[in-house]
Parts: C-alpha cells; structure tokens; sequence
C-alpha cells in the first residue's frame, strides 16, 4: 500500500548523473597503469597491451602506368604469313611425296604379283609373255574345271593343227600336182587359227569367268560357235581346202596307204575337236544361265567400253573438231 501512499504532485527526486557506480568506480580508481599519451612527441608510440606498434610511414602513391600497345608493322604481318604458307606447302609437298611413294610401292607389288606369265618362255628369250593366266587366283572354283578343259581345247586345236600340217606334207610328197595347195594352206591355217583360237575365244571364256563378263560371254558363244563350224570343215577335209580330213584321206587309200592313214588320224582329231567343242558349248552355255548375265548387260558393258576407250574417245573428239571446223568454214 506504501505505493499507494506516494504524492504524484511531489517534487521528482533530483538525480545526479556523476554519482553512478559505474562513474565514480573509475573516477575514484587507481591511474597509474595509464601512461599519458602525447602525440606530438618526437618518439610517439602506440601502447595496445603495454606492446609498442611502431607508426608506419605513408608512401606517396604512384600514380599507375598505362603501357603503350605496341602494333606490329603491315611488313611483319606479310613476312609472317609469307612464312605460315611456306611451311604449310612444304607439309603438302612431303605428304604428296609420301602418297606417291606408296603408290608406286603398291603398283610395283602389283606389277610382280600379276606380271605376264604366259606363253611361258625362258628369261633369256627376247619375246617375253603376253598374258596373265593363274586358274587358282582367276577363276571360282566352279568355274576352274570347265576353264581348263577349254584350255585343254585349244592345245589340242594347235597340235591338231601342226599334225594337219604334216599330213598335208605327206600329201604333198605323194601327190605333188595336187598336194602343193593343201600343204601351202595348212602352214597358214596352223599360223592363223592357233593365235587366233587363243585370243578370240579362249581368252574371252578366260575374262567371262573371271569377272562375271556378259559381254564376254556373249564373244566367246559367237566366235565358238564359228570354231565348230571351222572343226566341221576341217573333218570333213574338202580337197585344195588345206584340211586332211575325210574325204581327202580317202581318196588316198588306193594311192598310198600310209599317207591315207596318217591323214585319217588327223581327220579323226578334227572330229574329237568339234565334238569336245559342241560339249563344251554346252556346259558353258550351262553355266551362264546361272550366272544371271544377259543381252541387256552385254549391252551396257559394250558401251562402257566402248566410251571408256582412250583411243575411241580420241577418234570421237577429232570428228567432232574436224565436223564443226568443216561447218564453220562452209558458213
């Protein structure tokens, strides 16, 4: 109740701020620790802990140095891509040199690997060989059999052309009157027709087989087919035709008898030749329906040939020159 009891229109107690505890403890304390401070003295020092911290002198700032940008001159510029496209060409001219250096490596391992090799003749022979002929490395496997049988043909061809030849000879020497034509046309029977077997229907059937030709293909049938009817022919020996075959042989028989039968043999070997020839047609006429060659590729191939042919390709374009120099000149 004492509260209650408090005039609130009384005077407020004056209060002293300098008698605070807080103030008079250190008013009324002991100072002797605190040394007084005097900045301007020559030695000042800064006191934190009774530690001394020595004033650091200020340094004058420097004001701050731009450096110039140096720009190379328009000539260093052009010496120095001068130089970049130097060695860049020099780079282009060693690799150039690296690739052409292989590639004469690998035509030179080309050259060895597939380098003619028939008809094979002696090193020291001045003809040298004029195909390339390896069955194994040519020519499928289903396909090898048939190949070399062909290739059997045509030696057999060439040696029946060299014994009609000589029975031709023989003929001669018993009939000289009439002898003379016979044997003077199978010297050039067996100097034509052997190459030309080999060239125009052995080696076509060889390229067909290997690369799956239909224009080869196609070659060998026609110029075979002609072959079979020359075999004919020759069997059938037409006299003053050059063949000793049957008819002539047996217009011997009453005249001399071993002439007749040396010509009878070579008649015979015309006979086996055509009839190896017409099985063999066969076979291979076989084969060809299997491969899926046709007329229509024949055809294209021909062209390609045909256009892909430097020598052809230069007799069409001085034609042409030779065609539009002769308009001109005509307008």
């Amino acid at each position: 109740m004492d509260g209650f009891d408090t005039n609130p229109f009384a005077d407020p107690v004056e209060v002293n701020p300098f008698q605070d505890p807080s103030v008079t403890q250190i008013t009324s304390g002991n100072h002797g620790n605190i040394e007084e401070f005097n900045p301007f003295s020559e030695n000042s020092r800064l006191t934190t802990n009774q530690k001394t911290v020595p004033i650091q002198p200020v340094m004058p700032s420097q004001p701050a140095v731009i450096q110039p940008s140096v720009e190379p001159s328009p000539q260093a510029v052009a010496a120095a891509a001068q130089a970049s496209l130097l060695q860049q060409q020099e780079e282009l001219d060693r690799k150039a040199a690296e690739i052409e250096r292989k590639e004469k490596e690998t035509t030179n391992v080309n050259i060895n690997l597939r380098q003619n090799n028939w008809p094979p003749l002696p090193a020291k022979c001045p003809i040298k060989p004029c195909f390339y002929q390896d069955f194994a490395a040519d020519i499928p496997a289903d396909y090898q059999r048939t190949c070399k049988m062909l290739y059997y043909l045509w030696m057999f061809h060439a040696v029946t052309l060299l014994l009609n030849l000589l029975a031709c000879l023989a003929y001669f020497t018993a009939a000289n009157d009439v002898g003379g034509v016979d044997f003077g046309l199978s010297i050039l029977w067996f100097i034509l027709f052997t190459p030309c077997a080999f060239v125009c229907w052995y080696r076509p059937i060889y390229k067909a087989f290997r690369t799956d030709s239909s224009f080869n293909f196609f070659a060998f049938f026609i110029i075979f087919f002609c072959q079979i009817i020359i075999y004919i022919i020759q069997a059938v020996g037409i006299p003053h035709w050059g063949d000793s075959g049957w008819i002539i042989a047996l217009t011997m028989v009453k005249t001399n008898i071993a002439v007749a039968v040396i010509m009878m043999i070579v008649a015979s070997f015309f006979t086996v030749c055509a009839a190896l020839s017409l099985f063999l047609l066969k076979k291979v006429h076989s084969l060809y329906r299997r491969t899926g060659a046709n007329f229509q590729r024949a055809q294209e191939e021909f062209s390609q040939g045909i256009f892909s042919n430097r020598t052809v390709q230069n007799a069409a374009t001085g034609a042409a020159t030779a065609a539009a120099r002769g308009a001109f000149q005509g307008n």
